[in-house]
């Protein structure tokens, strides 16, 4: 049996990489979370960030490009659909106050920590 790279076009120069990943960094700063994810290739109206129980949830889904009948394409790549998903639990968050950017192919979600009230009571002993 032949491996599936037998097949691909020998013209390749890098080795494919699927537009469906996404890349991230988490860091925290200044008590809040930091998520910055590399999402080339998508416009701000195709990604979608929701916040759920502790969680981010990012979504970048791309329209189909439309086919220019006119043009004699050698090699066409960029007209599928794609889709990528990826969700990290954070824990107590602020969801109310979450702040997102998106410039240069890079979204930056700014995620504030919930204060933790205490529920320590002090025990009397007799």
């Amino acid at each position: 049996m032949l491996p599936d790279r037998f097949f691909e076009n020998i013209f390749d120069i890098e080795p494919r990489r699927p537009r469906e990943k996404m890349e991230c960094d988490i860091y925290e700063e200044d008590g809040k979370y930091v998520v910055e994810a590399t999402i080339a290739g998508y416009d701000k109206e195709d990604i979608k960030v929701e916040a759920e129980d502790g969680s981010i949830i990012i979504t970048a889904e791309a329209k189909e490009d439309s086919v220019d009948e006119d043009k004699k394409y050698l090699r066409r790549e960029r007209h599928f659909k794609s889709k990528c998903q990826r969700a990290f639990y954070l824990g107590d968050i602020d969801e109310e106050n979450i702040k997102a950017s998106f410039n240069n192919g890079v979204l930056k979600i700014s995620v504030p920590k919930k204060e933790i009230q205490s529920n320590k009571k002090l025990i009397d002993i007799e």
